[in-house]
């Protein structure tokens, strides 16, 4: 049974055991996790920062964008929005590799202007 609905709990790590209906939130980690709303039991990890999934907190939680589980069997598609769970429509094979590259590119572009100290580090190993 799909749920309908997702309560944060904030927490500077994960319990072992996750609850279905949960989003756990880690500001320390600067990550999130929760069972895949569809009930299908998979554990779900989103990190959090600009260039990946964005939080917001309310007195409600949201989650942008769409929580896409293409690696997962069920391939559940869902927005977190005000706790509320909003089903989303499942992707081509097509959308999900052009949505996976567009991530990719998404992410190189924000670590290319980050900085710190991985950058650093990689760019002396190129040579750059």
């Amino acid at each position: 049974m799909r749920l309908t609905n997702m309560v944060p709990e904030f927490m500077t790590s994960f319990p072992e055991q996750l609850e279905p209906g949960h989003l756990y939130v880690s500001t320390h980690f600067s990550t999130a996790a929760h069972l895949c709303a569809c009930s299908c039991g998979s554990e779900v990890i989103t990190p959090l920062s600009p260039a990946q999934w964005v939080l917001t907190f309310d007195g409600t939680i949201s989650m942008r964008p769409s929580i896409g589980n293409w690696a997962l069997p069920c391939q559940s598609h869902y927005v977190i929005d005000h706790g509320a769970i909003r089903w989303a429509r499942g992707f081509t094979r097509d959308e999900i590799q052009r949505n996976r590259e567009s991530d990719h590119r998404t992410l190189d572009a924000a670590y290319a202007t980050q900085g710190g100290w991985w950058s650093r580090l990689f760019h002396r190993r190129k040579g750059t």
